[in-house]
């Protein structure tokens, strides 16, 4: 890495803003009255647990909630927000003249502080995890003093990658916070979380959004959807704009396409496609590739278990899934082998990835797993 380069950020979507540029949040209206509601009746707790799938805009509202408690204390002219008395407002939007905007999308706003994966500094890795030396990072942080009473603004994305020394060294600050400091914690699986952790943290509820909000999103990041592919986008994203940004920038759509043409209309897996696949998920430069095609299958898995089970097929994400559909999901005693299928390739991506195993090797192996399945269903269906 050049010297002069910036250090990369786990939390950004390459080729995107990150949620820090992004002024506006769509699709999660409840959660951003639910705090509103809390500041304005004066019930602001000192810890919020926001909850939800990735990227359905949680660090976002994060961002939009540090921005508006700090600003609250700048004064403007015209008084927003520059009154005697702080006025709380009825939107977390703030003027387009308040310079906190600036100084957060510049990182160079002191009062907030963002507790997320650095890199190693003996490899200059991004760490697989929050580590207990980041948090102990914010001790400074947490000793200042705001001398004019205005609110300082902790984002810990995500408390999902937190090890159990660097939650444990939260929780200390979440017993006993400072004052006025508000810790914003972002999390795609709360259940994993500390239940100490849990319990000391109002929660803030974001669903996935709907294929307007959905669109609206991805249209104000300039990330427009080829036409055409809109279906299939809203499909596979499951209502993340994240996952809808990844599938955009990464050919997630043509790969995903070329998953379903690969297990050949549930007759079998294509053994050269899947030797093919195998290769092109090896090397440096296939990191992205590999990681995208694992969660793909898994998510080609979790739709056709979940066709079988409720009888219907979804809308089509990919030229030849209605067929595959009928073929190998279209009866309810099908779900239970794709679902035992998927449960099975997820634990055994997730260990394949811990420890590093040979990303062609991994490829073959779950494709095989499937191609089993394909036969399994087949002779029972039969």
């Amino acid at each position: 890495m050049a010297e002069d380069a910036p250090p990369p950020e786990p939390d950004r979507v390459d080729g995107f803003p990150h949620p820090r540029e992004t002024a506006h949040l769509f699709g999660q209206d409840a959660a951003q009255r639910r705090f509103l509601d809390a500041w304005s009746g004066g019930r602001l707790h000192h810890a919020w647990l926001l909850r939800g799938p990735q990227g359905i805009g949680k660090a976002t509202l994060s961002y939009r909630i540090a921005r508006a408690l700090i600003a609250q204390e700048i004064p403007l002219p015209g008084g927003f927000f520059g009154d005697a008395e702080p006025i709380v407002p009825d939107t977390l939007d703030i003027p387009g003249n308040c310079p906190v905007q600036a100084r957060i999308e510049a990182q160079a706003e002191p009062r907030l502080s963002v507790l997320r994966r650095t890199p190693n500094p003996n490899t200059g890795r991004m760490r697989n995890e929050i580590s207990v030396e980041d948090v102990r990072a914010m001790r400074r942080f947490l000793q200042l003093s705001a001398a004019d009473g205005g609110w300082r603004v902790i984002i810990v994305d995500d408390a999902d990658q937190m090890n159990r020394n660097a939650a444990n060294a939260l929780l200390k600050y979440l017993e006993e916070p400072p004052p006025s400091c508000l810790f914003l914690l972002i999390s795609h699986a709360p259940a994993g979380l500390l239940p100490t952790i849990r319990s000391r943290c109002r929660t803030l509820d974001l669903g996935p959004l709907g294929p307007d909000d959905l669109a609206f999103a991805l249209g104000a990041l300039d990330a427009t959807p080829v036409a055409g592919s809109e279906t299939a986008l809203a499909q596979l994203s499951s209502g993340s704009v994240g996952q809808a940004l990844r599938l955009i920038g990464g050919g997630g759509l043509e790969l995903y396409a070329h998953l379903v043409e690969i297990m050949d209309g549930g007759r079998s897996v294509d053994r050269a496609k899947m030797t093919a696949l195998a290769e092109s998920c090896s090397g440096r430069d296939s990191v992205e590739r590999y990681s995208a095609t694992l969660g793909l299958l898994q998510i080609l898995l979790a739709r056709l278990a979940k066709a079988a089970a409720i009888g219907t097929p979804p809308p089509e994400a990919a030229p030849g899934e209605q067929a595959l559909i009928a073929a190998v999901a279209g009866q309810p005693f099908q779900a239970a082998p794709w679902a035992e299928t998927l449960a099975r390739i997820s634990a055994t991506t997730r260990h394949a990835v811990a420890v590093n195993l040979d990303p062609a090797s991994t490829i073959l192996d779950t494709l095989l797993q499937i191609d089993s399945t394909l036969a399994r269903v087949r002779s029972t269906a039969a």
